[in-house]
Formats: structure tokens, sequence, C-alpha cells
């Protein structure tokens, strides 16, 4: 990390819904907060993780068609009300979870008058439909459909134009397909501050799911994935110019270290401050006592054997206390020696 993040300690990271609440209540729609950064890197990470979350997260799509009596998609079915375009053109809103890579073939049937959702879809305990109840077909009285789909799990978008080139089968239409699961990534920078500084940021993500990952689960993969490429960079585990990477192991001994001196500081008031006479002040100072907080802790018996500390200067030395509200220990309270 940025050595000033020793400084203003490691960035914290809230999870929320988008109206502030729990994240507990919609874990598919989700709000990350990311503070405090060093100026900039709100963009440097923000953009990173956008771009690799729209593109690079697996999910499942439908693939291809087969409709009993069509050869293309510009087809027409006796009985249907959408061509096979419209068809298909539904068939890219299912949202799908796909336990494993292989792919496998589903089908539709139906007879009118009747309208064809989603959780008319035969699928086996491998695939779990996450938008059930999109229509797909509507079937007028007499019509009948029966199509095949191919489901397969993917990442990112798959042309149907290049399926088209490279595996022309007749009667098989493929399909433009969407893997990505997630839906929406919206990112905003904000300037934030710890203590004296001003110029942090705060980035704050939203993440939208179709349901097949939960927000967590894309952030995760999408910060694993960058991970893995970065790691090249690297090159072997030698640090460069470490002494300006963040070690908050240094950090944390810098504070220790500040806070015991501060309470130093605190429990050591220099004897000097109450003005005693020159005379008085070097009886207890060759006495070996240099603080007040010393000097509270003596009796009246232990400072009158000190050397050159007689009656004169103990009655000084209580007046003075008196006047700050501090007494001597009681004679009584000394230990036994």
């Amino acid at each position: 990390m940025h050595i000033i993040q020793e400084e203003i300690g490691p960035p914290k990271i809230t999870v929320t819904t988008p109206s502030g609440g729990s994240a507990k209540g919609d874990e598919h729609h989700l709000v990350f907060v990311i503070s405090p950064l060093p100026s900039g890197y709100g963009m440097t990470l923000g953009n990173a993780l956008r771009r690799v979350l729209y593109s690079s997260l697996p999910g499942a799509g439908v693939t291809s068609m087969r409709v009993d009596g069509v050869s293309h998609e510009y087809s027409t079915l006796k009985g249907v009300v959408e061509s096979a375009l419209d068809i298909a053109l539904n068939l890219r809103q299912l949202a799908l979870r796909k336990f494993h890579k292989d792919a496998e073939t589903i089908t539709l049937e139906g007879k009118g008058p009747t309208t064809l959702t989603a959780k008319d879809l035969k699928v086996s305990s491998d695939i779990e439909i996450l938008n059930p109840d999109l229509p797909l077909v509507t079937l007028e009285k007499g019509g009948a459909l029966k199509l095949q789909l191919n489901v397969e799990k993917g990442v990112g978008y798959l042309a149907a134009s290049e399926r088209n080139r490279t595996q022309s089968e007749p009667g098989l239409m493929f399909l433009d397909a969407v893997f990505s699961p997630v839906k929406r990534v919206r990112y905003d920078i904000s300037p934030t501050r710890v203590g004296e500084r001003t110029n942090l940021d705060e980035l704050k993500i939203e993440i939208e799911t179709n349901g097949s990952l939960t927000a967590k689960e894309a952030m995760k993969f999408a910060a694993q994935l960058l991970t893995s490429y970065f790691g090249y960079f690297s090159l072997d585990e030698e640090q460069i110019e470490k002494e300006f990477l963040a070690n908050f192991q240094r950090s944390s001994a810098a504070v220790v270290t500040e806070e015991t001196q501060q309470q130093v500081k605190q429990t050591y008031t220099p004897i000097e401050i109450l003005n005693l006479s020159p005379r008085t002040l070097n009886a207890l100072i060759n006495g070996g006592i240099g603080s007040i907080e010393q000097l509270t802790k003596c009796s009246k018996a232990s400072l009158t054997n000190l050397r050159g500390f007689g009656s004169k200067a103990l009655d000084e030395v209580e007046h003075v206390l008196q006047e700050r509200g501090l007494t001597l220990l009681d004679d009584a309270s000394t230990p036994a020696a």
C-alpha cells in the first residue's frame, strides 16, 4: 500500500444497501465504500474494478436454440405470436445459475392458448432459473411449440456471428449470449479527510447482479482476478524502495512509542514549578525527589529525614501543595521498611 496509509491508517470497507440499510436485506444489490485512500486512488481502483466486473465474471446463458418447423431466425410459426427472432430476444433476458461448466440442453413445450414463461422450462438440477416469471412465448388457440435450448457457462459476450461461421448446422440458430451476471456497476469518488489531511479519496461502488452471484461474490472475484494479474508484475518477493511502502507494524510501533512518551510526560511534573525556596528545592532534589508526583508519595517523616530539610521546609511544602489541592502521604500509610 501507499506509504500515506501509515499515517492515515489502512482503508476500511463498509457494505450497505443503496438505501443505506443493512447488507443482509438484498445480497444482489449492494454498495461498497472504501475509505480513506490516497488522492487519485479512488479513480485507479474504481475504474479497474468496474471494467473487470462488467467483462470478466462467469455466468450462464442460452447460446443456441432449435425450434421444430423453423429453419432460421426470421421465420414465423402458425399460432405463435412471436417470431423466432422475438423468442431469441426474450431468451437473452433469461437469468440462470449453472453449477457446472459442461453445456446442457433444456426444452420448452406447450399448446395454446397460453403464455409460456421461464418456469415452464424443463431443466436439470444443475440449472436454476432466477426469473421464472419472464414471458418467453405467447401461443394462440391451436398453436403449439417445441424448442430445444443449449445452455452454457462462460465469460463476457459471445457473438452468434462467430459461431455461425464455424459451426453452421441446419435448423440450429446461434444466439448472442451475455454471460455476465452483473446488471449494473457504478462508482463515485468523493473527498474525505483524516486529521489535517483533506486531499483523500472515498470510493463508493454500487453493484447489482442478476442473482447467479451475490454482489459480495462479484466484488471478491473481480479483486482476486486483478490480484492474479498484478502478481506477474511483482516478478519476485523482493520489495523495491520498501521504505516507501506502507508498513503497518512500523506505524503501530511509532504510535505505541508516542503514546508511551506522552504518558511519561503526563506523569512527570517537574517540582520546579512549585516555586519553592532554593534551600527547600535543593534539599528535595538532592534527596531524589524531582517531580510533584514523587513528592505527593512522600510522608512527613520521610521528608524530615532528608538532609537539610527542616520543619520550616515541611511547612512550606505543605502550604504549596495545599494551594494545588494536593497533600503529602499519611505517615500511617507509609509502607513498613
